[in-house]
């Protein structure tokens, strides 16, 4: 940045030094020339009147006086108040010593010895016939003969202005350059210690501007990866805690039955098939549960009536309903839900719901299932019983592992991971899922699916 700077002041010194030049040539020489033809042509009415008088050019051949008195007329020569007030422009800068008068073959008569064809000319005209021309000498032809000296000068005073002008720009962008430095630096920094894996890592964004704004993302980032880490530890922490209470379990069985400790009937076995069967629906939860985050589950979506999957879902478990002393109450329907989805997915969210409704409800409650039409959007409510879960806790029942009781029973809890793979499955059908206190004195689900139009 530092010699990027430098190079566009050189740059900017070398187009600004060329542009004076083009446009003082074109420019300011073009506009004195232009002053000096305005006063050619204010002359030719005298000129035109002193032929008259004389009836040739020969009075004026040699004579200096009075070719100067004829351009600059004196006092006793003209009534122009603006030439006796002050001179014109053009004879302040020099255009009356430029200017020679030609007869009317263009031979030089007076005046400036330098007339050439590159001259400004204008003809003198009498009585219809051109009996000669005043012709005046460019401006630049005139500064020709101290060109050299001038350039000279300009290139040195050009290259004074350039080196000062490049350190001053030296200066300003080291100046500029060493808090950028220092903060570019801090995210070298930071993204090293990052990629070593100190998640913990932040950046002080400073200023509100790219490097304030690349500071801030930076942070959110590493926010993002410290949450993930963590999330990847407590995952780690859940699998093995789920894991090793039915393996304790299977282990103690099989070992009382090699020491003889119990038999091997039946009724021995039937604890060991109960922890096989819990560690196979963990193992399935666990599939299930990657395959939606990762949006890899294959969903098959046609047309159907959300109120069937759910019905179809009820019919299937009332008996065990019954058998837990719950009452299910499902009101009747007044229309049908039409929604795009997956029969066997919504099938597994509603079984899913119920389920958890099933296993938290204490004997003697009850659970109302009801479905239909609210603002524009299908909505089923699982609502059940106590015991209830606190409104702090509503959110995290959607977190993997996570269950309401501390001490983390697993006779009523589950794995932990049947709302989780529910949240997955409901945004997977453009849906959302919320938790909420139910007036029963239990829970209620809220789940919310877009209608077919």
């Amino acid at each position: 940045m530092f010699c990027a700077m430098l190079v566009v002041c050189a740059v900017a010194l070398l187009v600004n030094g060329v542009a004076g030049k083009i446009l003082f040539e074109r420019g300011f020489l073009g506009y004195l020339n232009g002053q000096g033809v305005g006063r050619m042509e204010h002359l030719l009415p005298h000129l035109r009147a002193e032929y008259l008088r004389h009836g040739d050019w020969e009075f004026v051949r040699g004579q200096r006086r009075v070719w100067f008195r004829m351009i600059r007329p004196n006092v006793g020569d003209t009534t122009d108040e603006a030439l006796l007030t002050s001179p014109p422009l053009s004879d302040q800068t020099g255009a009356v010593a430029r200017f020679a008068l030609l007869d009317a073959q263009g031979q030089r008569v007076i005046g400036n010895e330098d007339v050439d064809a590159s001259a400004y000319r204008r003809a003198i005209v009498v009585n219809g016939k051109t009996v000669g021309w005043i012709a005046m000498v460019p401006f630049e032809k005139v500064l020709a003969r101290n060109e050299q000296k001038f350039v000279q000068g300009q290139l040195r005073r050009w290259w004074a202005i350039s080196i000062a002008s490049v350190l001053a720009a030296g200066v300003l962008a080291w100046l500029l350059i060493r808090p950028l430095r220092r903060r570019i630096n801090s995210l070298g920094a930071a993204t090293h210690q990052l990629s070593g894996g100190d998640y913990s890592t932040r950046i002080t964004p400073g200023n509100d501007d790219e490097l304030g704004r690349l500071a801030q993302d930076f942070n959110r980032m590493a926010s993002t990866l410290e949450h993930s880490e963590q999330a990847r530890r407590e995952f780690m922490a859940d699998i093995s805690h789920e894991l090793r209470t039915p393996l304790s379990v299977l282990r103690a069985e099989m070992e009382a039955i090699q020491d003889g400790i119990r038999p091997m009937t039946p009724a021995s076995l039937l604890p060991l098939q109960g922890e096989v069967r819990q560690l196979g629906k963990l193992i399935d939860d666990l599939h299930d549960l990657a395959l939606t985050q990762s949006g890899e589950l294959a969903y098959v979506r046609h047309s159907l009536d959300l109120g069937e999957v759910l019905g179809g879902v009820l019919d299937g478990m009332r008996g065990r309903f019954v058998a837990a002393d719950l009452a299910l109450v499902v009101p009747a329907r007044s229309e049908p839900l039409p929604v795009t989805g997956d029969e066997r997915r919504l099938q597994q969210l509603f079984a899913n719901l119920l389920e958890n409704a099933l296993r938290y409800t204490d004997n003697g409650g009850s659970v109302v299932v009801q479905a239909e039409r609210a603002e524009g959007r299908a909505q089923v409510v699982i609502e059940d019983s106590a015991p209830g879960v606190d409104a702090g806790k509503h959110q995290r029942l959607f977190e993997r592992f996570y269950r309401a009781e501390a001490s983390r029973n697993r006779a009523s809890g589950g794995s932990g991971l049947g709302l989780a793979i529910c949240r997955n499955i409901v945004l997977a059908h453009g849906g959302d899922i919320q938790a909420q206190s139910s007036a029963l004195g239990g829970l209620r689900i809220v789940v919310r699916f877009p209608l077919n139009t």
